[in-house]
């Protein structure tokens, strides 16, 4: 996960324009590119807010009262650091770009052609 982290760190969190087609270079179908891109960022995303909750754990504190609020600074620096990582798409997108991703499709199998 903190290989997604240092990745992720060198990308602007801007939204840049993309030549399209590059993005389709491999697939020929610009559907399956954001397919693709989509289950990618779908992964990091969760795999990012697993992090987070992990790490954010350690600060949970059990209380009756919900006024009394505590704050941590060093639990604020954890949340701003996963503010600023850019998008998960746009990580993802940066990684099919630089080839780093793959994709197959499973092929049906004879017996179920059969069957219908």
């Amino acid at each position: 996960m903190s290989d997604i982290k240092a990745r992720a760190q060198g990308l602007s969190p801007d939204v840049a324009a993309r030549d399209i087609h590059q993005l389709v270079s491999d697939t020929d179908n610009i559907y399956e590119t954001l397919a693709i891109v989509s289950r990618r960022a779908r992964q990091l995303s969760v795999d990012l807010k697993h992090e987070l909750d992990l790490k954010l754990e350690e600060f949970a504190e059990v209380t009756d009262t919900i006024e009394e609020v505590v704050e941590n600074k060093e639990q604020i620096e954890i949340s701003k650091f996963y503010e600023k990582l850019p998008n998960p798409v746009l990580i993802a997108m940066r990684e099919y770009l630089d080839g780093e991703l793959y994709s197959r499709f499973n092929e049906p199998r004879e017996d179920e052609d059969e069957e219908v």
